[in-house]
């Protein structure tokens, strides 16, 4: 009679470690989208910087200086994405932990 009563309650726990699976898939898909937002700023720089004896800095400055600025919130926004998406990962971890302490049968799965 009690495995009648637990066989509902794992279902619903499996459930809710396979919500926290998908969210965890998720945040780290945001970590991968920051980290390429991050990448592009950075191929930017190296291209002005390898090409700048190629022009005068005085003269460009007024195409130089929004893209400077563009660049720059391109990686403020690339590393809200990365310490954002870090954090949930980290917290989905130690919830699934939390899950996998509480049951065992959980545990001998995500082993």
């Amino acid at each position: 009679m009690k495995e009648d009563l637990d066989l509902p309650l794992d279902m619903l726990v499996l459930q809710e470690v396979q919500l926290l699976l998908a969210e965890k898939r998720t945040a780290l898909s945001t970590l991968r989208t920051g980290i390429a937002i991050f990448a592009f700023p950075l191929s930017v720089l190296s291209v002005l910087i390898a090409t700048s004896k190629l022009y005068e800095i005085q003269s460009v400055m007024h195409w130089l200086l929004p893209l400077l600025i563009l660049t720059l919130g391109l990686t403020v926004l690339a590393v809200y994405l990365i310490v954002h998406a870090l954090r949930r990962v980290q917290h989905y971890n130690r919830q699934i932990l939390e899950f996998k302490r509480q049951h065992s049968r959980l545990k001998s799965l995500l082993t």
